[in-house]
C-alpha cells in the first residue's frame, strides 16, 4: 500500500488503510504508540503515513515519508468520501458530527465546511466515567458491556414520574440521566454503561439539532 491514514486524538489513535479493494480500520489506544509504529513498520515501511489530529505530533517514525494533514479538512473530506462510497446520497448543505475525545459540529456546504459547535462530551467521557463504573479503561469491552444493559434501571424515565397516570410527553424520554442510580440497588455496572452511552448520545444529538435549527 502506498498511504495509510492516522488520527491521532486525544484518547484513540485511529489507522485507515486500503487493500486489495477494501478498506481497513484499527483503533490502539494511545499508550500504544510504540505497537502501533511497530506494526506498520512491519505492514508497509514504504507507505505514506497522513496523519492528522491533535497527538499527530507524537508520531514520528524513521522508516516512514510523513504527510500532515488539517484535521477538519480530513473530518469533512472523509465523510464526503466515505458517503459516496457507501452510495448515499450526499446534500449540499447538512450538518456534520465528529465524535472524538470530545463532539465537534460543522456545518458543510459543497463550498466549505465550518466548525459551529462543540462539547467536551465524547469518547473520551465513556472511557473516563466508564473506568469509574466498570474499572475497565478498553473502549471496546466498555462498549460491549454497555450493549448488555438496561438504561431504564439506572435513568429516570418520564413514565417513571408520572406512573401510574399517562405522561404529557412520550414515557420514554429521560427526565434525569442516572436519576435512579442511587435508588435502584438492583442496577447493574452494565445497566450504568448503559445509561453512560445514552447521556453522551442525547447531548451530541441535542446540541445538533440545535446547530441545525440556527442554520
Amino acid at each position: 500500500m502506498k498511504k495509510i491514514g492516522i488520527d491521532a486524538g486525544g484518547t484513540l489513535t485511529k489507522v485507515a488503510y486500503e487493500e486489495r479493494g477494501r478498506l481497513h480500520v484499527k483503533t490502539y489506544p494511545n499508550h500504544d504508540m510504540e505497537k502501533l509504529l511497530r506494526w506498520l513498520t512491519v505492514l508497509s515501511p514504504d507507505a505514506v503515513l497522513h496523519i492528522t489530529g491533535g497527538k499527530s505530533s507524537h508520531i514520528s517514525s524513521a522508516a516512514h515519508k510523513i504527510h500532515h494533514v488539517d484535521e477538519f479538512q480530513a473530518i469533512a473530506s472523509g465523510t464526503r468520501y466515505l458517503m459516496l462510497e457507501e452510495n448515499h446520497k450526499l446534500s449540499s448543505d447538512y450538518i456534520l458530527v465528529s465524535i472524538g475525545t470530545g463532539s465537534s459540529i460543522f456545518h458543510v456546504t459543497t463550498a466549505d465546511s465550518e466548525r459551529i459547535a462543540g462539547s467536551g462530551i465524547g469518547g473520551g467521557t465513556l472511557i473516563g466515567l466508564g473506568s469509574l463504573i466498570a474499572g475497565n479503561k478498553d473502549f471496546a469491552a466498555l462498549t460491549q458491556l454497555a450493549s448488555k444493559g438496561n438504561r431504564e434501571n439506572s435513568d429516570l424515565l418520564v413514565k417513571d414520574i408520572y406512573a401510574p397516570n399517562e405522561p404529557p410527553v412520550p414515557g420514554s424520554l429521560t427526565a434525569a440521566n442516572f436519576g435512579k442510580a442511587h435508588v435502584t440497588s438492583s442496577a447493574t455496572v452494565e445497566d450504568h454503561l448503559a445509561a453512560l452511552m445514552q447521556l453522551i448520545g442525547e447531548t451530541i444529538l441535542s446540541l445538533a439539532w440545535q446547530a441545525a435549527v440556527s442554520k
